[in-house]
């Protein structure tokens, strides 16, 4: 069968192209493209230019409009002599079959879109046999729909008594039509087999978290690089992975942690992002069970981001989706320490935003909405992390009175001591 285990972008130069629509405005789509640079930047693309175009829905047939792909073709044959050529362009939204195999046809060069170069990224990031069953799975997920576009190298051959395969003769189908048989065939025996490996790997999780006993769970959750490993590793004393890239958790990981001689237990999870793929939430369902599961939520916040809001409510969305959006949680507004805001003028009349409100003013806002359900920290320069400790022992203290009996809840701190 041909291979069609996505493969790990190298350091090639990078084209982003993205829509402006009545539901995505310019400064949206700027947005956007800024996340997809950042996504390409962490598979190891660099990305050299962007094209956008204003457009009431995408076109059917190349994504772009006929000029628009034509721009982008010249752009890329006017490098074709640069020390780096163009290598790929990737679109900001989910491609077609069709729209792939149209564009490449055109462009001539390797066509990513978002959803492809997430499960990229993913592929690299997998270490577990969970996670890299769980991106296998979202891999043929996705390729499952366009492996006629991976075919076309293929002609159909006529077959026929005579016929020489013309229209409406009745011949033998040709190589290509059968090899795309046998491999969709294959991909849902495998997407099959993936499953049920994945029902396993729950089924040992599911009893591995009844064999923790008496403690209060506790999950991160936020958009992707917010600095939730960061913290983890704050208050657990942990060394989990963190860097400055998207998607640097990918797997779920749990420590116990001790505050005060109350311990409970801190689940780190995976990012999410905006346009994240169907099937990528459907393959990583088990890895989400922390979430689940979780007695409590720290949804961490980057509030340095100059979208951090939007940002909440693709979280919230999610959380929603998953059914978890009733569970106690607060909201930790970590990097408070790259804040930049910019000052108004004495007379100006504006209404205050969040680009030129103080960040006193902003944490008023928010305090005043959360209440006690709001903090404010800086994991890396470890800002208000006393205060963080405090409020969430308080919490996790309340949380444990209310599912355990205290006599309980006393004899697990004794034990604990």
């Amino acid at each position: 069968m041909k291979e069609f285990v996505i493969s790990e972008v190298k350091a090639e130069t990078a084209i982003l192209v993205g829509l402006i629509t009545k539901e995505q405005d310019e400064a949206k789509t700027k947005e956007y493209l800024d996340e997809l640079q950042f996504l390409a930047d962490t598979a190891g693309a660099v990305t050299v230019k962007r094209f956008t175009q204003k457009l009431a829905a995408p076109s059917q047939v190349t994504y772009v409009g006929k000029g628009k792909l034509e721009e982008i073709k010249q752009y890329i044959i006017d490098r074709e002599e640069a020390e780096h050529p163009v290598g790929m362009v990737i679109f900001d939204d989910e491609l077609s079959a069709k729209q792939m195999r149209n564009i490449e046809k055109e462009l001539k060069v390797k066509i990513l879109d978002r959803t492809s170069l997430i499960l990229d990224i993913f592929a690299m990031r997998a270490q577990t046999a969970n996670a890299k069953t769980q991106v296998e799975l979202a891999q043929y997920r996705y390729m499952l729909p366009r492996l006629q576009r991976l075919w076309t190298h293929l002609e159909r051959q006529g077959g026929g008594s005579g016929s020489g395969g013309g229209k409406g003769s009745v011949g033998l189908r040709g190589p290509g039509e059968t090899q795309l048989e046998m491999d969709r065939r294959i991909i849902l025996q495998r997407i099959t087999l993936l499953k049920q490996r994945l029902v396993e790997i729950d089924r040992q999780k599911t009893t591995q978290r009844k064999n923790r006993g008496r403690m209060i769970r506790v999950a991160l959750v936020g958009y992707t690089n917010v600095g939730k490993s960061t913290l983890m590793n704050l208050i657990s004393k942990s060394e989990v992975f963190a860097e400055n890239k998207l998607f640097a958790t990918l797997d779920t990981t749990v420590r116990k942690v001790v505050i005060e001689n109350l311990p409970f237990l801190l689940a780190d999870t995976v990012g999410f992002i905006r346009k994240l793929p169907t099937d990528l939430v459907e393959s990583f369902k088990s890895t989400l069970d922390e979430v689940r599961e979780a007695d409590m939520l720290l949804h961490v916040v980057d509030i340095s981001h100059p979208d951090f809001e939007e940002q909440i409510r693709v979280v919230e969305n999610t959380l929603k989706d998953l059914g978890c959006s009733e569970k106690p949680s607060i909201i930790v507004f970590n990097k408070i320490d790259a804040y930049t805001w910019v000052e108004k003028e004495d007379d100006d009349l504006t209404p205050p935003t969040k680009e030129n409100m103080t960040l006193e003013e902003l944490k008023k806002t928010w305090m005043a909405r959360l209440q006690e359900n709001c903090l404010f920290i800086s994991a890396k320069e470890k800002t208000n992390v006393e205060e963080f400790k405090t409020t969430l022992y308080a919490k996790v203290k309340e949380l444990h009175v209310q599912k355990y009996p205290y006599n309980d809840f006393l004899y697990s701190m004794e034990e604990e001591a």
